[in-house]
């Protein structure tokens, strides 16, 4: 696909009997790259429509409800224009016993070697669930263990009773 900004034309009107351009701009296109195979990698900035099916969503939230699953929800700020993603090793540790509660899913950001690409200025938001943590925990923290420097590491957050969780990176 060409970067760019590309040309349709349209009839607008018959005067002189003539076609007046007119210049479409089309969604913009940031290429993107896997930094460890260094190769261009598709990516788009639109958001799809995405419909769930009602009974599906009711039994997805119903499962994460019995299983006491943690939800974090999370806000990036940028301030430089560049991309942010999770790596698999991500976790939740439980302060006082050091246990810690395995990522099951991520939305909304990519997957490590992946990018999302957050322009500078802009908050980008995504959500992690967790596998429940245990129920001594009073305060734990959110661990990205990763090989690289820039890991997330959100330390100290409460406990609550819903287990869901607002932070900042």
């Amino acid at each position: 696909m060409e970067i760019g900004i590309k040309f349709a034309w349209l009839i607008l009107g018959y005067k002189r009997q003539e076609q007046i351009p007119y210049i479409c701009p089309m969604p913009f296109h940031t290429p993107t790259y896997n930094i460890e195979t260094e190769e261009q990698v598709e990516t788009t900035t639109a958001t799809p429509a995405v419909k769930f099916d009602e009974k599906l969503k009711n039994e997805i939230l119903s499962r994460i409800h019995e299983e006491k699953a943690v939800i974090v929800h999370c806000s990036y700020n940028a301030a430089i224009d560049g991309g942010i993603r999770i790596w698999n090793s991500t976790f939740l540790i439980d302060k006082a016993s050091g246990d810690r509660s395995n990522m099951h899913h991520a939305e909304n950001i990519s997957i490590a070697p992946e990018w999302t690409y957050v322009p500078e200025g802009k908050t980008h938001r995504f959500t992690l669930i967790f596998a429940p943590l245990p129920k001594s925990c009073e305060f734990f923290d959110l661990l990205e263990d990763i090989p690289q420097a820039g890991g997330f590491f959100i330390q100290n957050i409460k406990r609550n009773k819903s287990d869901v969780y607002d932070v900042v990176i």
